[in-house]
């Protein structure tokens, strides 16, 4: 197999690495820099399971070759936490008891990032909308809406405090 040279850049970390020309960055991300909370669910696209962010782009990373992300930024879930402090959406997610058995919370708080930095002031419909994808088998939803509703709230709120 052809091996490739590529650098990517994760979670703020600059990486080199060589990597056979049909890997997917979910097996990268997983296997060469071990970085577990990008879940491998279908290997399909159809679970959202391994959603990343790619230069602020929702992406299914089981559908990506790690080849494609060469000198992009990628986000994963891990990535969103800062100085210790974790996103508004992660914090949404435990405060609004969004997570049962988690295995598909990275993928959907990544997801809900990615829409918050392109709509910070959802509809419950568009939050519905934007999660079309992403399946949770536990929680039914409705707690994961609410946590996105949450923490679009609380970012509207510290941005004005930022401001004034």
């Amino acid at each position: 197999m052809n091996k490739l040279s590529v650098n990517l850049r994760v979670n703020g970390r600059g990486y080199d690495l060589e990597v056979a020309s049909n890997k997917t960055l979910l097996e990268v991300l997983r296997d060469q820099l071990n970085l577990p909370d990008t879940k491998y669910g279908c290997g399909t696209g159809e679970c959202g399971a391994c959603t990343v962010l790619i230069d602020g782009e929702v992406v299914n990373s089981c559908l990506t070759l790690a080849a494609a992300a060469d000198g992009r930024e990628i986000r994963t879930a891990v990535g969103l936490e800062k100085n210790g402090q974790l996103h508004p959406v992660q914090q949404a997610f435990i405060e609004e008891t969004a997570v049962q058995c988690g295995y598909c919370i990275p993928g959907m708080v990544v997801k809900s990032v990615g829409l918050l930095e392109k709509n910070p002031d959802p509809s419950e419909e568009e939050i519905r909308h934007w999660l079309e994808g992403n399946i949770c088998r536990c929680t039914g939803y409705e707690k994961i809406v609410d946590a996105v509703k949450s923490a679009s709230k609380k970012m509207a709120s510290a941005e004005v405090k930022a401001v004034g």
